[in-house]
């Protein structure tokens, strides 16, 4: 899916700590946790929770985070529709890494197991 440059340019610089609490606040209202929101983070960029925090104060951007993020190689196993937009189709690699993001905080607030979320086949043991 085309997404416009300047659609493209404005969420690449939404910084991380404006969004995160947002995360946070629909997940909580979900059941989940902090945890579980950062287990799913973790999975899909490699930061721990100590990065992550660097990375908020800092006032990361998107696009700073996901410039050395090691994304997970399953990451592309990330499918279905996000604010309109089907994921698979998306042609901006950063604004699709955004959308995996965005793809796997709202399967957090579905409810979904986390083997689920995190494109395992086995079960955590």
């Amino acid at each position: 899916m085309h997404t416009t440059p300047e659609h493209n340019e404005k969420i690449a610089k939404i910084t991380f700590a404006s969004v995160y609490p947002h995360y946070l606040t629909k997940i909580e209202k979900k059941g989940r946790t902090k945890e579980e929101l950062l287990q799913v983070i973790e999975w899909l960029t490699g930061y721990d929770e100590n990065k992550l925090h660097e990375l908020i104060e800092n006032k990361a951007t998107f696009k700073e985070l996901f410039e050395n993020a090691e994304l997970n190689p399953n990451a592309q196993l990330i499918k279905g529709l996000i604010c309109g937009y089907r994921i698979e189709e998306i042609e901006n690699p950063l604004t699709r890494k955004i959308r995996y993001l965005d793809k796997l905080i709202d399967e957090l607030a579905k409810g979904k197991k986390m083997e689920k979320i995190l494109r395992r086949t086995q079960p955590f043991s």
